[in-house]
Order: structure tokens, then C-alpha cells, then sequence
């Protein structure tokens, strides 16, 4: 696997690049002192795991996160716990505090190696047919879903969480925003956010920074900002 390293703190930088250079089934392509140094890289899919730090000046980890293809494992190295939550939400795959011993290091690239190389024949999803409806294996086996009842698609590490307006919990499913992506109705799905994705019937307010569905307010991100602007352009009325 291609790594790179993103952190200020030039020691810190140094330990993970040490401890990517001695495990085998990865290569350490770069070390960038800034998020802005490093995102022509990454964001042209050069690499296959990035380790983020968070707290950055000009463009911290987060924000930098959600420019990051889905391609991209990403992994927070940081001496701060309390952004765990966000991390996750923004599709960290992991998240490991400083000082990070060389046998952390080893378990969290174990399981990025997994995920990598995952096989991917056997897709969780199907697309959706002439009735509009997806047959996807979730937690509880085999579900058939109406796509024009889902609300949201929520991305978090390896699972895709389906937010439905007929049911109360979501549906679960061990999957990638790339593949259910690929198999909504492209008429009426929208990727607003790295970990997002909304049905467009199902909109109630928008702009630039957020899009209201039902009561879920979704944050857009800034490289989908583009094909929001698009949509909106394209649904408003003739004058």
C-alpha cells in the first residue's frame, strides 16, 4: 500500500514514516509538513492511505478529510481524543493517539491491509430495478428496499448506514459510499459530502453549506460543492 504522512510536527512525521518504511506490505511515497502541501497527491489518488495529523495550521486533518477520495484509507495520528467522533464521521478508518508505539502502528495497518485488499466481486448491493427498488445483504440477510423511501445514505469507516422514511432504525450493510453509490438512481441521488449521500426528492432546504432532509441537516463538502450548484441550477424554474 502507498502512504503518505501529513503532520507539523517533524519528530512525529519522522516515527510513522520509521514505521512505514518496516512493514513490508507498505511504501512510503511522501511526508508533508501541511495539508496543503500534500493534497495535489492525495487527492489524485497517488496513495492508498494517508496519515492525517488533526490539529494543522491553514487546513486541519478534518477538513482536509473530506476532500480525500473514497479510495483513500485515512488515519488520524493526533495527541487530542476528543475529535474521535468527528473522525469517524468525516470516514477515518482509524484513529490513533500520540505517542503511537510501533506494535499500535503494526495492528491498525493489519487492518488497513484487510480492507485493501478486501475482494470485491461479491458486491453487497444490487442495482436498482425497474421499480426503483435495491436488493442489498445487511446485517439481518438479504433485504429488498424501496430506493424512493431512503432518505439518507450515511458512510462510517467500513459500513454504510441506510436511513429510511418507513422505518425507525436504519439499515446496515458491510460496504463502501463508492459501490451503493454506483447502484442508486442517478436521477434522484446526490453525493453532497465524503459521507453522505441524499435523495433529492427527499430535500426540504439547501445552499452551498447544507442540505435539510426531513429533519437531518447534512453538511456539504467542499468538492461536492460544484455538482450541488449544478442541480440547483438545473431545477430552477424558467424564467
Amino acid at each position: 500500500m502507498r502512504c503518505c504522512v501529513v503532520d507539523d510536527e517533524p519528530l512525529a512525521a519522522r516515527l510513522i514514516a520509521s514505521y512505514i518504511d518496516k512493514t513490508p506490505f507498505m511504501e512510503l511515497t511522501g511526508v508533508y509538513s501541511s495539508a496543503r502541501e500534500a493534497v495535489k497527491c492525495i487527492v489524485a489518488g497517488e496513495v492508498d492511505v494517508a496519515y492525517l495529523d488533526i490539529r494543522m495550521p491553514q487546513l486541519d486533518g478534518i477538513e482536509f478529510a473530506r476532500l480525500v477520495p473514497d479510495s483513500v484509507q485515512v488515519v488520524f495520528i493526533t495527541a487530542y481524543s476528543d475529535y474521535a467522533v468527528e473522525a469517524f464521521r468525516v470516514g477515518a478508518s482509524d484513529y490513533l493517539l500520540k505517542p503511537v508505539s510501533f506494535d499500535e502502528f503494526s495492528a491498525s495497518a493489519r487492518r488497513l491491509y484487510s480492507r485493501y485488499n478486501r475482494p470485491r466481486s461479491d458486491e453487497p448491493v444490487e442495482t436498482a430495478n425497474a421499480d426503483g427498488r435495491i436488493l442489498v445483504k445487511s446485517k439481518q440477510g438479504m433485504e429488498q428496499i424501496d430506493t424512493a423511501n431512503i432518505l439518507v445514505v450515511e458512510g462510517l469507516k467500513d459500513y454504510v448506514k441506510i436511513h429510511m422514511a418507513d422505518r425507525n432504525s436504519a439499515v446496515v450493510m458491510l460496504s463502501s459510499m463508492r459501490v451503493i453509490e454506483k447502484h442508486l438512481p442517478e436521477n434522484s441521488f446526490l453525493r453532497v459530502h465524503r459521507s453522505f449521500i441524499v435523495n433529492t426528492r427527499r430535500i426540504t432546504r439547501l445552499d452551498r453549506q447544507k442540505v435539510v432532509v426531513g429533519d437531518r441537516e447534512i453538511p456539504v463538502g467542499e468538492s461536492y460543492r460544484p455538482k450541488l450548484a449544478e442541480y440547483i441550477a438545473a431545477h430552477l424554474p424558467a424564467e
